[in-house]
């Protein structure tokens, strides 16, 4: 199994948007835009910490977030959202979201356990992709939670003020 982890020889970053780049094992130090190659450095020093260095220019890069596969970095001074996939990963994704596709409604349900602040859509409503639903606190943080979907809201479990518990159910959206 080892051995086959060494054989990857590309891997995929898939933004928020889900635009594809792709870039190949080992990393070069060198970046193709048109059908030019430019040299690109990543350094680090005590004066800046860690940075870009393009074209004699340096740009500051930091790592915001990290989790499994998905990352948040600033880079010069702009945050972006990514995923490393292997193809393998990639595919999987694809034949999910194929199925996901010809589902006819989306659950919504809490990430966590924690209280529920407020409802902010009711039945019948249409929503829109990364539109608020509900606020839900937890751990003295208050956390929108957003529709992955456009659709219509056909049910809603959530009641403000009540407790809830990891994977309840707050929402149903048709699609």
């Amino acid at each position: 199994m080892a051995n086959d982890k060494l054989q990857i020889k590309k891997l995929f970053a898939l933004s928020s948007e889900n635009k594809k780049f792709s870039f190949s094992i080992p990393l070069k130090h060198s970046i193709r835009i048109g059908k030019r190659d430019y040299e690109v450095k990543l350094k680090a020093d005590e004066k800046y910490g860690t940075y870009v260095l393009w074209k004699n220019r340096k740009y500051p890069v930091e790592i915001i977030r990290s989790r499994q596969n998905k990352y948040e970095i600033l880079f010069n001074d702009i945050s972006y959202t990514f995923t490393v996939e292997t193809p393998f990963s990639l595919q999987r994704m694809k034949v999910l979201n194929s199925k996901k596709d010809k589902a006819e409604k989306e659950y919504i349900k809490a990430p966590m356990p924690g209280k529920i602040i407020d409802v902010l859509v009711r039945e019948g409503a249409s929503v829109l992709r990364g539109e608020p639903l509900v606020i839900l606190e937890a751990m003295k943080m208050q956390n929108e939670i957003v529709s992955p979907v456009s659709g219509t809201v056909v049910k809603v479990t959530a009641r403000a003020n009540t407790n809830v518990m990891k994977d309840d159910l707050l929402v149903e959206i048709k699609l």
